[in-house]
């Protein structure tokens, strides 16, 4: 993991630079952390793509953006990626280089339930539909300028673990074990691509950011019951907001710092809150191998086969 540069001062938004002439695509943009990240990058000048599962939502995020910026460079497009089939028709509609991806979106902590192909909706959603929606912008990725991978995990992935044996938790199952699992595999994913990315010198970036406890949909959109309310309350008490907790995944997209294999988080206390700094991942998720199986599982159970020793165009969708 590259921890050679340090992050200047308190980084915030305006230290962002000119991002004119690039192309950013947020998933889960229509709201809290991908809203705000979509915004800062369209301020600065880049195009941004942003993807919704849900067109109402993202329909009226996409209004009050290009109500903030009248002149900003904003489109949205569907992308569900809890469903594989939504996510190769939308890498199929991208054909133009693609110099940021952030994959921003997730679910976290609802009642059990499987994705469209089957998978456990967490880990489907949050790491499966990520890894494929990358491998099948690879080739994009590869023709764009400065192009950076942005994976956003939590803190949370420190307690998470991959259950091989029970991926989609039809034995025991729970809504915080499995979301840290989700969050687990970001950081192995993030991690391993940043490997593969370098072994064989692909002029790709692959970096994680994680945003503290910030306030967010996230919290009452997922959860039920006692948890939910236990979420709302602290999201009023506790949490930093969800502009500075976007800045971590901003600063891993845009600042010419940066450098992949980098993990950015907040500079405070047990990173919940505060500026961008570098932070470390649990010891157990720099493992090469664990890394490995679930990569190796990952290409198995989406479809989507990542060759970086050959060409940008060896990377196929199922």
């Amino acid at each position: 993991m590259t921890t050679a540069l340090a992050v200047p001062g308190r980084w915030t938004a305006d230290n962002i630079p000119d991002q004119t002439g690039r192309t950013a695509v947020v998933t889960g943009a229509n709201s809290g952390l991908g809203y705000i990240t979509a915004r800062e990058l369209a301020r600065h000048g880049a195009h941004v793509i942003l993807t919704a599962r849900n067109m109402d939502r993202g329909g009226a995020a996409l209004d009050r953006l290009r109500s903030e910026l009248p002149e900003s460079a904003v489109e949205l497009r569907f992308l569900d990626l809890a469903d594989l089939d939504t996510v190769k028709a939308f890498a199929d509609t991208l054909d133009t280089p693609v110099d940021v991806l952030i994959n921003n979106a997730g679910i976290m902590m609802p009642p059990r339930s499987l994705t469209k192909q089957g998978f456990e909706s967490q880990f489907g959603t949050n790491h499966l539909g990520h890894f494929a929606l990358t491998g099948l912008l690879l080739e994009r990725l590869q023709a764009g300028r400065d192009p950076r991978v942005v994976t956003v995990t939590s803190t949370l992935h420190k307690n998470g673990t991959i259950h091989f044996d029970d991926l989609d938790g039809g034995h025991s199952y729970s809504p915080r074990g499995f979301y840290a699992q989700s969050k687990y595999a970001n950081v192995l994913f993030g991690l391993e691509l940043d490997r593969r990315l370098r072994a064989n010198t692909v002029p790709v970036l692959s970096l994680l950011a994680h945003p503290g406890y910030s306030a967010t949909n996230l919290q009452s959109s997922g959860p039920t019951g006692l948890l939910k309310t236990i979420l709302k309350v602290t999201n009023r008490l506790v949490a930093q907001d969800v502009e500075t907790g976007a800045l971590n995944q901003l600063y891993a997209a845009a600042s010419p710092h940066a450098q992949g294999g980098q993990f950015i988080g907040p500079d405070g206390r047990n990173e919940a809150k505060g500026h961008p700094t570098l932070v470390q991942p649990a010891a157990s998720a720099t493992d090469p191998g664990t890394a490995r199986r679930l990569w190796d599982l990952s290409d198995q159970l989406t479809g989507v086969r990542y060759d970086f020793a050959t060409s940008p165009e060896a990377v196929q969708g199922p």
